[in-house]
């Protein structure tokens, strides 16, 4: 069913704060503040809301969502308020009047997935100098993907990284893969996968993982690829 325009001219606001939003009476001129400004939280999560204004003596105030919200202390010119259950985006409105004079401040809710599971594989795990090799790495479950990065690293050189374009709201599975050409000296290494989930334009941090780490074993010339021909190179550093 299509959207019907309000008479006010608004789209999509609460029904209790058309009024507030779209029709300001007159009055004194102040601010409406909300802390933070931004917010990202991970699925079923809570978190701290404050909202303030610079009116001396706000006639009323209060905060629309369909979360779950407790009050948990105020003052004259300040609420703060705990929200709980977040399972999807959102916005949150908080609003004071201030003689008969409404003003609405927004705040954008993202909910994140954070990478809880790194993996990495290399395929074969045993090759001779020279030959072939690829390393994958996946992270299930993770969002959003477009903040996400995967780096697979020989040791702690970078050998290859991917960042993801995808505007995908729900958790996806992300996958990197890379072929290499194997070195004598990649059976000194180890192999891993880190994963980058930035979450700074939405208000957060950057969110981290890192796979187990993988060892490659490589054998040269005269040595069988079980190693019973010769030494292996394969002596792992952090």
């Amino acid at each position: 069913m299509p959207l019907k325009m309000s008479p006010f001219g608004c789209w999509g606001l609460p029904a209790a704060l058309l009024a507030l939003f779209c029709c300001p009476g007159s009055g004194e001129t102040f601010e409406v503040h909300m802390y933070p400004e931004q917010l990202v939280v991970e699925p079923g999560g809570s978190t701290l809301i404050n909202c303030s204004t610079s009116c001396a003596l706000p006639d009323t105030s209060g905060l629309e969502t369909t979360l779950t919200k407790s009050l948990v202390a105020s003052g004259t010119q300040w609420k703060q308020y705990v929200v709980s259950n977040v399972s999807q985006d959102t916005i949150i409105y908080c609003y004071f009047t201030c003689s008969r004079k409404q003003k609405l401040k927004s705040l954008n809710v993202s909910v994140f997935y954070p990478p809880k599971e790194v993996l990495l594989k290399l395929k074969p795990t045993r090759v001779a100098v020279g030959g072939s090799f690829t390393i994958e790495c996946w992270v299930p479950n993770v969002a959003p993907l477009e903040s996400l990065t995967l780096t697979l690293l020989r040791g702690k050189e970078a050998m290859h990284n991917k960042t993801f374009r995808t505007m995908a709201l729900a958790p996806q599975e992300a996958t990197v893969t890379h072929n290499a050409t194997a070195h004598k000296e990649d059976g000194h290494h180890n192999f891993s996968c880190r994963a980058d989930l930035d979450l700074r334009s939405l208000g957060g941090d950057i969110i981290h993982g890192v796979s187990e780490p993988q060892t490659l074993k490589v054998y040269g010339e005269g040595e069988s690829p079980e190693g019973g021909g010769g030494r292996e190179h394969s002596s792992p550093i952090p």
